[in-house]
């Protein structure tokens, strides 16, 4: 594994390598000494503002021995249109690695082939992969295993996160439902792409039905603030409060990748009864991220 630019492209067996990682280092951290970034400066290249993706990155690149610089878009000559390529081909003679959180998908592959070193997906318009690999892993961390699981989407059906899921189902053999509205949900092209047990609804009670886990997210992602009215109102009927959780397995599983705006995508008391839940899941980031790196590093 070269990079890690998108869920697509993985392979099952990467995925599943990624997941073993991720437990072996959660568990023995702070009890090992091995070092494999140890020598190396990685790039933090952020177009878009982050909390957790950013100190998770930075915190696991030092755990790990290596050293972080953190560049955003005002800081890089990207910022004063600079092609993607020629920074690319710049920073890869003084780095030893990037991760990149932008808009285009396409920014980040470019900048992947041109600079040739290591490359990290931290979230683009089209995935947030390490975000989904973090889930799955807490999925399997609570209940032993994610094969044969039922995650029910609960919000904007073709969101970065939605598409993450969309391709995580067609590698891992669980049951996504997305429950949508019409306009926000995935199209066939793209169903057929991912393959896997996906289904698509306007019905929040039939996506919850007898899942194991709920999951939401925000329905204003970054550089959709203009459509925020309409959004709201479009997607007012989709989010998960305390109906939608009784009609899910007993004890199933509420999940939210944060930030969280209670009374939109998810309700105060849902989100409070699930807290653990949801900020175990943000902690394996962290874990997940350092798994990633030290693929990276071989």
């Amino acid at each position: 594994m070269k990079h890690l630019l998108s869920i697509e492209q993985l392979s099952r067996t990467e995925i599943e390598r990624i997941l073993r990682r991720t437990a072996e280092l959660k568990t023995n951290r702070g009890k090992i000494s091995a070092q494999p970034l140890a020598g190396q400066t990685w790039a933090l290249i952020f177009s878009k503002p982050s909390t957790r993706t950013r100190v998770s990155f930075d915190v696991g690149i030092r755990e790990l021995g290596g050293e972080t610089i953190y560049l955003n878009a005002a800081d890089a000559q990207l910022g004063r249109g600079e092609l993607i390529k020629d920074t690319a081909r710049v920073l890869a003679r003084m780095i030893h690695g990037a991760v990149i959180r932008t808009y285009a998908q396409s920014d980040i592959e470019e900048f992947a082939e041109f600079s040739g070193v290591p490359t990290i997906n931290a979230l683009t318009d089209k995935e947030h992969p390490c975000q989904i690999l973090g889930d799955i892993f807490t999925i399997i961390e609570k209940r032993g295993k994610i094969d044969q699981a039922v995650v029910a989407y609960v919000g904007d059906g073709v969101s970065n996160t939605a598409r993450s899921w969309l391709f995580a189902a067609g590698k891992l053999d669980f049951e996504l439902r997305i429950a949508s509205h019409k306009k926000y949900q995935p199209k066939k092209k793209l169903l057929e792409r991912a393959g896997g047990r996906v289904t698509c609804t306007d019905d929040v009670a039939a996506a919850a039905r007898d899942a194991d886990v709920l999951y939401t997210d925000i329905w204003v992602s970054m550089g959709k603030e203009a459509e925020e009215a309409r959004r709201e109102a479009e997607l007012g009927p989709y989010w998960i409060n305390d109906s939608v959780v009784k009609l899910a397995k007993p004890g199933a599983m509420v999940m939210h990748c944060l930030p969280a705006h209670r009374g939109q995508e998810i309700d105060a008391k849902t989100f409070e009864q699930h807290a653990q839940t949801i900020f175990d899941q943000a902690e394996n980031r962290l874990h997940v991220q350092k798994a990633i790196l030290v693929e990276l590093a071989k």
